[in-house]
């Protein structure tokens, strides 16, 4: 079964993704936004999180190094910590992510890699006690990603945090099931700046539909906005 997937995000009011290139207000500051954000994800009770590279490599604070002794490697996972209670998961396709650490904040990582990272790579992984998933394809399919959390991992409720490609590629391909939005009292304005959601040039006009189920204001200026998220029927080929 698919886990339930809640997109869960903090923004501008003009939907941009980094509070450090924010306007300022009277209202609260970068630091309440952040405090507000994980008290939300504490709340929403999800037993795991993925982000993309960009935004693990924020937490991540490792550098590039040889397993310490000889590591036997299997593909195309190597789970270290099947009983965490909570996991961070990382889409990585090349293989970038170094960590200090096989937790960040008490959760187990977990890095999803595409199919040419090196066997030195992911000996490194296991040799620090981190668990990994060898995707099929280059840009790792999220139904399958998902498919493979779940079963093995026994992960039911995901909240998926960005950045706006992870975020796109998940709702394209209709996985998300509510969008938990944090909007706060701030402006980027700058051309081209990150937004939530990057599906790419097809876009999701037609593809996807949200219903409001609750909008609360929760202090420092901000509102938390909660969507359910539908998707039109599949089509099935032709017999």
């Amino acid at each position: 079964m698919k886990p339930l997937v809640i997109c869960h995000m903090v923004t501008s009011l003009d939907g941009r993704l980094h509070p450090g290139r924010w306007t300022d207000s009277p209202d609260g500051g970068r630091a309440d936004w952040s405090a507000l954000y994980e008290e939300i994800h504490r709340s929403l009770a999800g037993d795991a999180w993925i982000v993309g590279r960009v935004t693990m490599a924020e937490m991540s604070g490792g550098a590039p190094h040889a397993p310490t002794g000889p590591v036997a490697v299997s593909r195309p996972w190597h789970f270290a910590d099947r009983a965490a209670g909570a996991y961070a998961i990382a889409m990585d396709p090349a293989g970038r992510l170094h960590f200090q650490s096989d937790r960040i904040g008490g959760d187990h990582i977990v890095v999803v890699l595409g199919p040419g990272v090196g066997d030195s790579h992911l000996a490194a992984l296991a040799a620090d006690g981190i668990s990994y998933l060898v995707a099929e394809d280059e840009r790792p399919d999220p139904a399958k990603v998902l498919a493979v959390l779940g079963r093995e991992l026994g992960i039911r409720r995901l909240l998926l945090e960005g950045g706006a490609v992870i975020n796109g590629a998940f709702f394209a391909a209709g996985l998300v099931d509510e969008l938990s939005l944090l909007v706060a009292p701030a402006l980027d304005g700058r051309t081209g700046a990150a937004g939530v959601i990057d599906a790419g040039e097809a876009g999701l006009a037609g593809r996807a539909a949200l219903s409001l189920t609750s909008c609360a204001a929760v202090g420092f200026g901000a509102v938390h906005l909660r969507y359910a998220v539908h998707f039109p029927p599949q089509e099935l080929p032709a017999p």
